[in-house]
């Protein structure tokens, strides 16, 4: 915990960011909600003030991310509708199957001059020429207002056309440093207390967020043979699996307005269902 701990100190500040991690990958599971207060402690363990927490969850609030109920003397938050819909999709990116669809070509768009690309973005095409667009065939077909074509080359091509439209060496770079930073824990996590367990579990997913959100998770077809993020999505998946259930044991003694946080769905346990080895639902009851 101390190594990682002080990874995470020499990195710039970035509260605000580690918040919504808190909230997509642990709190959402439970409904979504949860006080201030708990918020605090979680990440006073992490070395964070609570007046610096109070700053982020304000202008969290202020940006629509967050949103307050007030009962009494305390405040609770959840994420907003925007907030939620934005992670409900880095879910998916994070914790979704590893594999990518792939019928063997690329697609290209052609969209009208001074047409709206952001559609085309979204789904994962970016800028191959101007006024050409490529994304795997695996992505949506584009609107009814653009041109696209079916294009097919050898596997080399392919994959160094890959890696000039792609950010695939900075993307790289991310995981190559994740793996850096958690790999010493990869088989020698030892049973750490219920806190320890849930800290170590929200900056390993922050930490894993950061590339997997940058991702274009293409299919392997167009990746680089060593390509780093497929170790670093199984490390990942094995450490969520260790410290899951300590975790959930610290999010028991949680709180929203209407009492102790609820126990999580079956979707926690299935995260990262594609990694070497699923995510056990716990045996223990939470305490009430």
């Amino acid at each position: 915990m101390d190594r990682l701990l002080a990874a995470w100190r020499a990195e710039p500040s970035r509260t605000g960011s580690l918040i919504i991690s808190v909230y997509g990958d642990a709190i959402a599971p439970r409904g979504g909600e949860v006080g201030l207060a708990d918020l605090i402690e979680l990440l006073g363990g992490l070395g964070i003030g609570g007046g610096v927490v109070r700053t982020a969850v304000s202008r969290l609030l202020r940006d629509g991310w967050l949103q307050r109920h007030r009962v009494g003397r305390n405040s609770f938050y959840q994420l907003a509708k925007p907030g939620r819909a934005v992670f409900a999709e880095a879910a998916r990116r994070i914790y979704g199957p590893l594999d990518t669809p792939w019928g063997g070509r690329l697609r290209l768009a052609l969209p009208d001059a001074g047409a709206d690309r952001a559609g085309l973005e979204a789904a994962g095409y970016v800028l191959l020429a101007p006024g050409v667009l490529v994304a795997p065939d695996s992505a949506a077909p584009p609107g009814s207002d653009a041109l696209h074509l079916l294009a097919s080359a050898e596997d080399d091509a392919m994959r160094t056309l890959a890696a000039r439209v792609w950010p695939l060496t900075q993307v790289a770079d991310r995981y190559t440093a994740f793996l850096d930073l958690f790999t010493p824990l990869d088989g020698n996590v030892p049973c750490p207390a219920p806190a320890d367990a849930l800290r170590a579990r929200v900056l390993l997913i922050h930490e894993y967020r950061r590339a997997a959100l940058r991702d274009p998770h293409l299919p392997a077809a167009l990746l680089p043979a060593d390509w780093p993020g497929t170790a670093a999505r199984r490390l990942c998946a094995r450490l969520y699996a260790a410290l899951l259930p300590g975790s959930e044991r610290a999010l028991d003694a949680m709180a929203n307005r209407s009492g102790p946080l609820p126990r999580p769905g079956p979707d926690l346990y299935s995260r990262f269902s594609d990694g070497d080895r699923r995510p056990a639902a716990p045996a223990w009851s939470p305490a009430r």
